[in-house]
């Protein structure tokens, strides 16, 4: 386990060197590899180091992880031509992918924990460092306070965890059975803020739209689902309260996406538009993690995997859009087809894949959620036809009013897309789709 921390902590030193940047990258790309050939047992925790371990859930993460932190590098190219920064740029990426590493590898609560707020440092700088507008320190300040504020209380809590069993190690873990009331809010909290479900939100949006691309990826990729993996390892501490206080999350999730999805509809900034439709994504999923049966917690894996490709592949190609035009604005961006021809197909390709079309991971993820929500309470079906439909509408709307219409005349009459921006949509849109094939490997 500790093999794979190493080859990124060995990484770091390149970034000294000046022309690094493609070196960096490869390099990551066949770490992912690496990575994914050596998987052992499906079960229980193994690659056991000192402190570190993977699961079936943490694999999949951390394999997730290792493919959003490569393709950044290859989404950034604009920050590699203007020299602007590169080598701390890639220094920020490979600290960031080593605090992800080892917070989805904690075998103890606490380490979890130490990790978990680390990795928002490097975001933040990302952000502050190569955000475009001057409102990114406004939005750094709500993520940092957002997030700080609600995970503080969850730092005492596993204090008092540790006061009473001795130990934070995952497998050790007890249930508390029924322990007072803001034990389980304060121990789950600051997971609801990172997903971040609705009413706790708004950092996200901001943080969206201020973010350069490579932090967007990472946010939407990553970031969110560090939030429900807290959610599924907390959750045998909290069982026996989460019996009677979960519906409270799941409703408030469930309608919050629906409200979300209707916030959704007037947006006229891309990126905007992509940030609210995650959260409404991320609300299935709060909502599966809290029926704590087996298709909702595997049903969320498998959604948080999908989402987190589908998502960054539509922030590059919001990006995209925005090194031509200079503007992120769907009053301006329209009849995109007529521009940009070939980058159509890829924004239907990825705005399907988010509407949870075949093949994708969307599709079993959000079919063994509606699952796994309709055998907690056969009532919640209103809510679920809701967001299912309105998600298929706020992304057609996209589509629709991206591509097609007339465009802008202060525009080009034809532009391409470079070989690299293609490169970079196929390696978010294939494993999306190829995935599907192993849906059985989601629910072993």
């Amino acid at each position: 386990m500790l093999k794979y921390l190493f080859m990124i902590i060995f990484l770091v030193p390149l970034c000294l060197l000046n022309n690094s940047w493609w070196m960096v990258h490869s390099i990551m790309f066949l770490f992912s590899f690496l990575f994914m050939i050596c998987f052992y047992s499906y079960s229980d925790f193994n690659m056991i180091s000192y402190y570190f371990g993977v699961d079936y859930f943490s694999f999949s993460l951390i394999l997730l992880s290792f493919w959003i932190c490569s393709l950044m590098i290859t989404a950034s190219g604009s920050v590699y031509l203007s020299f602007y920064h590169s080598n701390f740029f890639v220094f920020m990426v490979l600290f960031l992918m080593i605090m992800l590493y080892c917070s989805f590898a904690s075998l103890n609560l606490l380490s979890f924990y130490i990790f978990f707020e680390s990795s928002l440092v490097p975001t933040l700088l990302l952000i502050l460092g190569w955000g475009y507008q001057p409102e990114r320190l406004q939005a750094g300040v709500y993520l940092i306070f957002y997030t700080l504020f609600a995970s503080l209380p969850l730092l005492l809590v596993l204090f008092y965890v540790y006061y009473f069993i001795n130990t934070l190690y995952f497998p050790l873990l007890i249930d508390f059975g029924s322990y007072y009331f803001m034990f389980y809010v304060f121990m789950i909290l600051a997971f609801l803020v990172s997903m971040p479900m609705f009413l706790v939100h708004l950092w996200l949006p901001k943080a969206h739209v201020e973010a350069p691309i490579s932090g967007s990826m990472i946010l939407a990729g990553v970031l969110l689902k560090l939030g429900g993996y807290g959610i599924f390892r907390v959750m045998s501490v909290i069982s026996f309260l989460g019996l009677k206080f979960n519906y409270f999350w799941l409703s408030l999730g469930l309608m919050g996406g629906v409200i979300v999805s209707f916030i959704c509809f007037r947006q006229v900034d891309l990126k905007s538009l992509i940030a609210y439709s995650s959260v409404a994504h991320m609300s299935m999923v709060i909502g599966g993690l809290m029926t704590m049966n087996w298709w909702g917690c595997l049903g969320s894996l498998s959604l948080m995997i999908g989402h987190g490709l589908c998502s960054s592949g539509l922030f590059c190609l919001s990006n995209i859009i925005y090194e031509r035009l200079g503007s992120r604005s769907l009053l301006i961006n329209k009849g995109m087809i007529n521009l940009m021809p070939s980058m159509s197909l890829w924004w239907f390709l990825l705005s399907s894949s988010n509407m949870a079309a075949p093949p994708s991971l969307n599709l079993v993820g959000e079919l063994s959620l509606l699952n796994s929500i309709i055998s907690w309470s056969s009532f919640s079906f209103l809510t679920l036809i809701f967001l299912s439909f309105f998600s298929a509408v706020y992304t057609l709307y996209m589509y629709s009013y991206s591509q097609h219409g007339s465009y802008y005349a202060g525009v080009y009459t034809c532009s391409l897309g470079y070989l690299r921006e293609y490169h970079l949509l196929l390696l978010h849109w294939f494993p999306l789709n190829i995935l599907c094939l192993s849906g059985d490997y989601f629910f072993v």
